[in-house]
């Protein structure tokens, strides 16, 4: 095996020496030719060039190949680069939209106060809802007017479509409203057009029901509930939802007021009325004139 061994290399070995010379010879001959500056070498060069480089486009597929990956790889770097700067404005994009949204229902909403017809005699200030208590047993919620502003205990709020409730507790900046669903509301209703009077009492539902109903036959669904006035509890007139019948087969008021969105509440300025207490001033009595007295005549003579 050794004595094999050895003589494969002495055969290959004279061979490898003269390839590797020829090699350095065809090398050392190429940078003579380009090196020589003489017209007929130059011809011979661009003849050689014409002749051979063509056919060894094969030998330079594969660096072409590697060039287009490369580049093919940058351009798809650029491309993820563009692609994730998209996502980051689409992000930006959809939160812009989300604050145009919450604009526009807030916008809406003040549309909706602004087209409130109201009696011309009463002025109102308008609050926004800080807070809601979330609790099952009161229904209320905070605003941020108060003393400063003039607000007192007992008037009417309303948002952009429906009476909403009443103030209770007024602070120097805040104010509690009592909502009309809470249990601590009682307010006498007018029902129309049938014109019967009744009582909303709060019960901590969505539809509160009604109390003290004279005449049921001529109440029907979707008849209109608005405040009949009376006691100087709230303005008459104003509206607070229309009547529905609910599963426990009790006439119940749905709201007209949007109680899962209160954002903006309006203040009713109502003023007490008078209170007559002196008949008098409510009929006025005849004025009587004291009969004029006729200077006595004297007599005459004869």
């Amino acid at each position: 095996m050794a004595n094999n061994r050895d003589n494969n290399e002495d055969f290959f070995g004279p061979i490898r020496h003269i390839l590797v010379g020829l090699l350095v010879f065809f090398m050392i001959a190429i940078f003579v030719l380009w090196r020589i500056d003489s017209p007929r070498v130059e011809r011979f060069r661009a003849n050689l060039v014409d002749r051979f480089v063509p056919s060894f486009e094969w030998v330079l597929a594969p660096v072409t190949g590697v060039t287009n990956m490369v580049t093919e790889f940058r351009s798809y770097q650029r491309i993820y680069d563009q692609n994730q700067e998209l996502r980051r404005e689409l992000q930006q994009m959809k939160a812009w939209k989300e604050a145009a949204v919450q604009l526009e229902q807030k916008n809406a909403k003040l549309l909706d106060l602004n087209n409130v017809r109201l009696d011309p005699k009463l002025t109102y200030v308008t609050g926004v809802v800080l807070a809601d208590s979330g609790s099952p047993f009161r229904q209320s919620v905070l605003l941020n007017v108060g003393n400063r502003d003039g607000i007192q205990d007992g008037w009417a709020t309303m948002d952009g479509i429906g009476l909403v409730g009443r103030i209770s507790g007024v602070g120097e900046r805040t104010a509690r409203v009592i909502l009309l669903t809470d249990t601590n509301s009682a307010i006498p209703v007018t029902i129309q057009p049938s014109g019967q009077s009744a009582i909303l009492t709060g019960d901590n539902t969505a539809a509160p029901p009604l109390e003290f109903l004279e005449n049921l036959d001529t109440l029907r669904p979707g008849d209109s509930v608005v405040s009949s006035g009376d006691g100087g509890v709230f303005p008459a007139g104003l509206l607070i939802g229309q009547v529905a019948q609910g599963r426990d087969r009790r006439l119940r008021v749905r709201l007209a007021a949007d109680y899962e969105r209160l954002e903006f509440l309006r203040v009713l300025r109502s003023h007490p009325v008078e209170e007559i207490t002196d008949p008098g001033r409510l009929i006025g009595t005849p004025t009587v004139t004291p009969p004029t007295l006729e200077e006595p005549t004297e007599a005459s003579d004869g």
